[in-house]
């Protein structure tokens, strides 16, 4: 097995990145714009035509960067003589829908082009995992981060967005990689490389200041457990060793604020002062109550006095935007429940329910072997004449100096999913994309390190269990298309019947408008045409009762449709805008995102006569994708409903 693979994986890997570019792209161009990209794609184009900052400050600009450089080709038309510009503080989703969907410009063109950069991102970012895999444990190593990364259908789902989930995984990932390179060797060169990826990580979101904690630990512990070349240990030589790699990290971390500037600078440099400082008293007044606030305004307006200190004014406000929201929190729906308070359950139940069990199933392998390997260790240890106290000593420093990679990738994953699972932020399982790729990379490394252990024979019995085991995580993902985004487990039903565990990201973000086109377009030539009407219905597997067809052609359709696309640039007069609490309920068609039906069926304080819990009497007519609902209501229904 491992001289098969040692020959072949080449083709391999080019085989599992090319299912990711391919799966990707078709997802770029058939998923609607979700929410996020109506802000997103708009800041992007302004920020590389206008180099003005005013839209979208609370996510740094790296990435929209990309997507907004991509659709220059396209000169499109940015009106900014709008309010959205010119009086509005941060009129980012009335830019979005002026930009896409107002000015005759391409809408679809202008999404699948600003998405391309991340579909080259995630497949680059592939490669990078193998390349880590590979040294960490091996080719066989590489090969299975790399597998369980291509095949996960929540990566495939998200990773063609123009939104800052699989951006900020890479660029941690990248940003930990150099790290990890300058502590095993504090060289010059690895402490600027180190920088500069450290600068980059802070350019695509700001929850990379989760690194810092884990960096400055690392820093200050690993000098501790270097010994000289002739063996011998002193006190002297430690500290000599931790001011090395503190005044380097310092300077690293110098190298990386002179990235941060320059590329705020350049989004930023022809941002009038008074536009940033109307945007900093919006949000932090001057006289606001809060003590934190005022100070985020001084220092933030003081900045921005000067066209040199203006790019860190924009990058300070963009930190405290971040954390106002995430202390603010966000309305959500989870297991029959909707509430703005954070659900301490709801990450490690969104992780469980989402991530492929096979995926799951390998994880806590290695992280049973971990403990059997580390408890062996242990006992060895122990069993000795030295004194216990001398030989933990030992244990400890040799298993810091020898394991530091993996040692501040597991502390990583621990401090990032405490920080998720306590703060106040509801609103996805993207949220913890970027401890997926750590984990990735401690499977491989775990369990290939182990099978270094084993003899021949039982080397080649975990070969082929582990080689099905991903054959059928593989077989799963594949049987999943189209619906990645929306992907739960087989403990959850799947991604047809997620949306009853969670909302939002998850299960609807409004990928499915364009479907939901598709389908109408498809039913009405089923309802004009009735000899082909069976043939249609097994195509589209989408009418649940055949009877549906005779209802005739949809010539109008009510719409409440949670996403950024614009409902009338797609179906034009044919869709009628409705909301869960608008009344009287009229006779006709309907097709209602799940994010809103659960959202308003499940809000206790939202009373009958102002929700959708009368449509829950009704049996749909099709799912559409995954997220959107249709429902026909003959006038007896619609009299009934409150």
């Amino acid at each position: 097995m491992r001289r098969f693979l040692e020959r072949n994986y080449k083709w391999i890997v080019t085989g599992m990145l090319l299912f990711v570019a391919i799966v990707s792209t078709l997802g770029a161009w058939n998923d609607s714009l979700i929410f996020d990209e109506d802000a997103h794609i708009p800041a992007g184009y302004s920020y590389v035509t206008e180099h003005d900052l005013r839209l979208n400050p609370e996510h740094p600009p790296l990435l929209k960067d990309f997507a907004g450089l991509m659709l220059l080709p396209l000169h499109l038309k940015f009106d900014t003589t709008k309010p959205f510009w010119t009086t509005d503080i941060n009129g980012q989703w009335d830019a979005g829908h002026d930009l896409l969907w107002q000015e005759g410009n391409n809408a679809d063109l202008a999404i699948f082009l600003s998405r391309l950069p991340f579909v080259l991102l995630a497949i680059l970012f592939g490669l990078f995992l193998f390349k880590w895999g590979c040294e960490l444990a091996g080719i066989e190593a590489g090969l299975f981060a790399l597998a369980l990364y291509a095949f996960d259908p929540n990566i495939l789902g998200h990773n063609h967005f123009v939104t800052t989930d699989l951006g900020i995984a890479a660029f941690m990932t990248f940003s930990f990689y150099y790290f990890l390179r300058f502590v095993k060797n504090p060289t010059w060169k690895n402490m600027i490389v180190g920088g500069i990826f450290l600068g980059l990580v802070q350019l695509v979101k700001f929850s990379s200041i989760t690194l810092f904690p884990i960096y400055g630990l690392v820093l200050l512990i690993y000098p501790f457990t270097k010994i000289n070349r002739d063996g011998e240990n002193n006190w002297k030589f430690k500290f000599k060793k931790l001011g090395e790699y503190l005044g380097k990290g310092v300077l690293a971390f110098g190298v990386s604020l002179i990235v941060v500037w320059g590329v705020y600078f350049m989004n930023i440099y022809k941002m009038p002062e008074q536009k940033l400082t109307d945007t900093i008293e919006n949000y932090f007044p001057h006289d606001d109550q809060s003590a934190s606030a005022r100070a985020v305004n001084s220092v933030t307006v003081g900045l921005n006095k000067s066209i040199i200190t203006r790019p860190l004014s924009g990058y300070i406000l963009g930190i405290a935007m971040v954390f106002k929201r995430v202390d603010g929190g966000n309305g959500a729906y989870f297991m029959g429940q909707v509430s703005s308070h954070a659900f301490h359950a709801y990450f490690p139940t969104v992780f469980a329910i989402k991530e492929p069990l096979i995926n799951l199933l390998l994880m806590l392998t290695a992280l049973l072997l971990s403990f059997w390997v580390g408890l062996k260790i242990l006992i060895k240890k122990f069993s000795g004449d030295e004194p216990a106290d001398k030989k933990l000593r030992l244990t400890l420093k040799d298993a810091i100096r020898h394991n530091i990679v993996s040692i501040s990738l597991f502390s990583f994953v621990f401090l990032y999913a405490y920080i998720s699972i306590t703060g106040n932020l509801n609103i996805g399982f993207r949220h913890l994309f970027p401890i997926l790729p750590f984990i990735y990379l401690l499977t491989a490394n775990t369990i290939f390190h182990y099978l270094k252990r084993l003899d021949k024979y039982a080397r080649f019995n975990w070969h082929i269990v582990l080689a099905f085991l991903l054959l059928f995580l593989a077989a799963g993902t594949i049987s999943a298309y189209p619906n990645y985004m929306s992907y739960f487990n087989q403990s959850a039903g799947g991604p047809k019947n997620g949306f009853h565990y969670a909302t939002d990201s998850n299960a609807d973000w409004g990928q499915d408008l364009k479907r939901l086109k598709i389908w109408v377009d498809d039913y009405n030539n089923c309802a004009r045409n009735a000899d082909i009407c069976e043939k249609c219905c097994m195509k589209n597997n989408s009418p649940l009762f055949p009877e549906a067809f005779s209802l005739g052609p949809i010539d109008q359709i009510h719409i409440d449709y949670f996403g950024g696309a614009n409902t009338h640039y797609y179906f034009g007069d044919q869709a009628l805008d409705w909301w869960d609490s608008k009344r009287p309920i009229e006779t006709g068609w309907y097709a209602v995102s799940t994010n809103f039906l659960m959202g308003s069926i499940h809000d206790s304080e939202r009373a009958d006569e102002m929700s959708y819990r009368w449509i829950q009497n009704l049996t749909p007519v099709t799912q559409v994708g995954t997220s959107i609902f249709v429902y026909y209501v003959t006038p007896e229904q619609a009299a009934a409903a409150k």
